[in-house]
């Protein structure tokens, strides 16, 4: 019995190498990469938060979430990694390089070549998300500004057309394409346009000393109203 004890011991000492190296979890390769999420607003922060693609590496799934506050980069969060030392110790040294860069163009990070590579191609399409939803919401905010041209009404001073810029609904700017060539009707136009922005039709006042311009001025802008309506 004496005998049988050491050899007892050393059987279990063989097993300490088997747990100490037990294979990272997510170390094989099996699914194809996710497309980046569609960006979404962080609640009452007026922020976007966008998720990059999960990129399958040699160690296991890379993915970042990106917050943006406008186009700069004001965060990113690790999603997943590979569970490996080396990852666990290059990941602050790759977000802060994306926060000083502002960009995917960084460093890879010594030791954690894979992790890097994977971070990079992440981070790359959560940025080309968040650009491409910017600009389709500037061409949609684009679309919905229209610009109407009122008809040239001819009184009895000279012509008057007027321009009138919506924005949706709400009439946002106006300009004088003709006007009589008098001091009266030079005076008067800038109240006209005030008075107009004001009551968001052509329901206005007649200016004092330029009532055949007032009158050309409303029957064009009227018109031009009419026109967007249509």
């Amino acid at each position: 019995m004496k005998r049988a004890i050491p050899v007892l011991v050393l059987s279990a000492v063989g097993l300490i190498p088997v747990w100490r190296y037990e294979p990272s979890l997510g170390s094989t390769t099996t699914e194809a990469a996710t497309p980046a999420s569609t960006p979404s607003a962080a609640a009452g922060s007026g922020n976007t938060v966008v998720k990059g693609p999960t990129v399958q590496t040699e160690k296991g799934p890379v993915q970042v979430q990106v917050t943006f506050q406008g186009d700069k980069i004001t965060a990113v969060k690790m999603l997943q990694q590979p569970n490996h030392p080396q990852t666990t110790a290059a990941v602050p040294k790759l977000i802060a390089e994306t926060l000083q860069a502002q960009s995917a163009d960084i460093d890879t990070v010594s030791g954690a070549t894979i992790t890097s590579d994977g971070y990079r191609k992440s981070l790359q399409a959560a940025i080309d998300a968040n650009a491409k939803s910017a600009s389709s919401s500037s061409a949609s905010a684009a679309s919905q500004t229209q610009t109407v041209d009122g008809p040239t009404v001819n009184t009895d001073k000279g012509p008057v057309q007027v321009q009138v810029t919506f924005e949706g609904d709400k009439i946002s700017a106006v300009q004088m394409l003709q006007q009589p060539n008098h001091p009266q009707t030079t005076a008067a136009v800038p109240k006209l346009i005030a008075e107009t922005l004001q009551a968001q039709s052509a329901d206005i006042d007649t200016v004092s000393g330029a009532t055949i311009t007032s009158d050309g001025y409303r029957e064009s802008l009227q018109a031009a109203i009419d026109a967007k309506g249509a």
